[in-house]
């Protein structure tokens, strides 16, 4: 049986030829937010099910699609969709993209998605920079034997968001006049949302957003040494005192209606990144 080192790097042996130049960002996109960066210049895309030993997205909203490209002369890949454990996946399959972006040299990690608010000073369609997370996954994707390639045994949790990233973003949403909240974003397992008293809890702790994603690939990162910027669009706000039902399909259409400044925000802060 091939390890996971093994099959990462067929993986990205496999992607090599079609990448004119090595990419420096790499970048996971949330539910509904497959359009976001739309000044890319595609150069090669690819299904999932076309990578080897790579997982297929299941949800409905997760386009399930690497992109090589360009913006403003910065090379990137970025996965349309992203594994999530609900889905049935183990933490090693969840990150296994971060682990060929790894591979490939990437070194600033772009994670994005769709979260519940629980500050509820947000409203529906804003963008919250993640300075922190909380992980209530009970789950890790450093668990069991250490791959010393990738990274030590007990790397350090204590700045996983990059403060250089979080200033540029920062500057970047003034700039265009983007509001922009910042917070705590609370990892969960999923698939069922949140109880009343489960948000009464997870305000309690700290959080101010809450998702099912992000955690495992940001734990990765760090692993790997990456970069890392989170970003998460507020697509219903979460109020115990007064609970609304949630359905994905007006998650979609908050995504959708807020896709605008979302994109030109995460394009300038690209473009500036390596400038």
């Amino acid at each position: 049986m091939k390890t996971d080192r093994q099959q990462v790097s067929e993986t990205a042996d496999f992607l090599t030829p079609y990448l004119t130049e090595l990419p420096v960002i790499g970048i996971l996109t949330g539910t509904g937010l497959s359009e976001t960066l739309e000044t890319l210049d595609v150069s090669s895309e690819f299904d999932y099910s076309q990578l080897p030993n790579f997982p297929v997205s299941t949800v409905e909203s997760h386009k399930g699609r690497l992109i090589y490209g360009k913006i403003a002369q910065t090379p990137l890949l970025m996965m349309q969709g992203r594994f999530h454990l609900y889905e049935g996946y183990s933490p090693a399959q969840v990150t296994f993209p971060v682990r060929v972006m790894q591979e490939l040299g990437i070194r600033i990690l772009i994670l994005t998605n769709a979260a519940g608010g629980i500050n509820l000073t947000f409203s529906c369609g804003d963008i919250m920079l993640i300075t922190d997370h909380i992980n209530l996954t009970g789950q890790n994707p450093l668990t069991g034997t250490n791959e010393d390639a990738w990274g030590i045994r007990f790397p350090d949790m204590t700045q996983v968001y990059d403060p250089s990233l979080m200033d540029l973003v920062q500057t970047t949403a003034r700039n265009h006049q983007i509001a922009l909240q910042a917070g705590v974003y609370a990892g969960l397992s999923g698939p069922s949302l949140e109880t009343p008293a489960e948000t009464r809890f997870l305000k309690t702790i700290g959080g101010d957003a809450v998702g099912f994603s992000t955690v495992m690939e940001a734990i990765a990162g760090v692993h790997a040494g990456m970069k890392i910027l989170g970003l998460s669009l507020i697509t219903n706000i979460n109020d115990p005192d007064a609970p609304v039902k949630t359905t994905l399909a007006s998650v979609l259409e908050t995504a959708r209606s807020a896709v605008t400044p979302f994109n030109r925000l995460l394009c300038d802060v690209i473009a500036r990144i390596r400038a």
